[in-house]
């Protein structure tokens, strides 16, 4: 595909400038003015792409450097946004924080240089006068293959700071104002320990509120000509339709669980699967004819005395498991399929009682970050020495180790020993880490014939 989309990058000079306001608000913006917008987000994020979806009316996209690498994020991209009118690819933390320190890997930056995308720099205005000038200097310096088209201001005083902002930027021959947002004129987004509550259809209004308070603040026919200033992508991308389906697969979703990489289960669905959604919290049984189960993260903690109250489904997924069908868990699946759940209360909650030990929340972050991991047996996502890429971020911690073999070597993000986990018994595979396995095929042939061996 040799095709011009024009594309938008909503990047931050840190964590906290409102880069998901600015993107949810934009693409509101962009919409209603009668344009097809594909939302991606930049990293390994569940929320924000809910309310971009939600905005945008299409499925968001994750695109992560790291996890991915570059012809994966480049053919996700061209895939998914071909038919739009525009992309909006909302940021992570700072533009250039990410992996590393010393490297682009894993950030903003290294998509926005991966997708030739411009990048509109959003910038805490609050207290900044001519300093304003320097600091979108060091951005727009700092790297020769990324382009700043321009800064939006946050939390601007007054109509003059916004003016006297926009001098500073000019006199130094910097890219222009793209925008000045009113210091509290945005609606606040709900949030809880693992970042935005996830959105739903009750969450529309937050996001009209959005796009209404920022109407007059952005400059989004500027925004719109620097994002259709981005060069064409030579890059080519197979259309291909899902296969006729083969085998189906149970997939918990509800508010419980549903934290998901929409590409990770197209892929599965590309390989001859039917997912079958069911919610642990209100459904009694599992849905028929169904070879696995796959129950992602979520928040089972938030939820643990009506999932444990739901007796009949958890002796449902016991029967399952003890009956050899496919069972994968990540985070919060695993804290499902444990015995319980000790919720910061110190109350026990039993869960699926599959996995043979107990869960603990604490009130204490207990992982972040990315995670690489080595096989190191045959497992259902690969032969051993396999190697994928994923990442963890939760609260909670086992109290004692399931007495289980570990398919995994972890390499956590910064530290130099590595952790055994992935336990694995039969046809259960149960971890921490959320992987992304879309961008790896063998992965997904391996998963997909795991599941059509448990069918036969």
């Amino acid at each position: 595909m040799n095709k011009i989309i024009p594309r938008i990058v909503i990047a931050g000079t840190q964590s906290g400038v409102g880069k998901t306001s600015v993107a949810l608000g934009l693409t509101t913006l962009l919409r209603r003015r009668g344009l097809r917008v594909q939302t991606f987000k930049v990293g390994p994020d569940y929320l924000d792409p809910t309310y971009l979806t939600l905005a945008s009316g299409r499925t968001c996209y994750n695109l992560d450097g790291w996890m991915m690498g570059r012809p994966y994020v480049q053919t996700l991209f061209a895939r998914a946004a071909q038919d739009a009118d525009v992309a909006v690819i909302e940021g992570m933390m700072g533009l250039f924080d990410g992996a590393s320190p010393d490297s682009l890997a894993g950030s903003t930056a290294e998509i926005a240089d991966w997708l030739q995308a411009p990048i509109a720099l959003l910038v805490d205005s609050y207290g900044l006068a001519g300093s304003v000038a320097a600091m979108v200097q060091g951005f727009t310096k700092f790297h020769p293959k990324v382009r700043v088209a321009g800064v939006i201001a946050n939390r601007c005083g007054s109509e003059e700071h916004a003016h006297g902002l926009a001098n500073a930027l000019r006199a130094a021959s910097l890219p222009p104002m793209l925008g000045a947002i009113a210091a509290g004129s945005l609606p606040e987004l709900q949030s809880r320990h693992l970042g935005l509550i996830a959105a739903d259809r009750t969450k529309q209004q937050q996001v009209d509120q959005l796009a209404d308070a920022l109407a007059p603040a952005l400059d989004w026919n500027a925004i719109l000509r620097a994002a259709r200033r981005a060069p064409a992508l030579n890059i080519k991308v197979r259309t291909s339709k899902p296969t006729e389906p083969r085998f189906r697969i149970g997939l918990a979703y509800d508010e419980a669980f549903h934290f998901y990489y929409p590409d990770n289960l197209e892929a599965i669905e590309h390989a001859g699967g039917q997912w079958v959604r069911f919610s642990p919290l209100r459904d009694c049984s599992l849905p028929p004819n169904i070879c696995g189960l796959y129950f992602g993260g979520g928040y089972p903690e938030e939820h643990a005395a009506t999932l444990a109250a739901n007796t009949e489904l958890l002796k449902s997924i016991r029967r399952f498991a003890a009956g050899d069908g496919l069972v994968y868990a990540e985070c919060g699946g695993l804290m499902y399929l444990s015995r319980g759940i000790r919720t910061r209360d110190g109350r026990p909650h039993r869960m699926a009682g599959v996995l043979p030990c107990w869960v603990r929340m604490r009130e204490r972050l207990q992982k972040l970050g990315y995670a690489a991991v080595t096989l190191t047996r045959d497992s259902l996502v690969g032969k051993r020495g396999g190697q994928l890429r994923g990442h963890e971020f939760r609260y909670s911690e086992l109290e004692d180790r399931p007495d289980w073999p570990m398919a995994y070597a972890v390499q956590h993000h910064r530290a130099a020993a590595l952790t055994r986990e992935g336990f694995q018994r039969g046809s259960v595979l149960a971890s921490y880490v959320h992987l992304h396995w879309a961008s790896r095929p063998q992965v997904v042939r391996r998963f997909a014939q795991a599941l059509e061996t448990v069918k036969a």
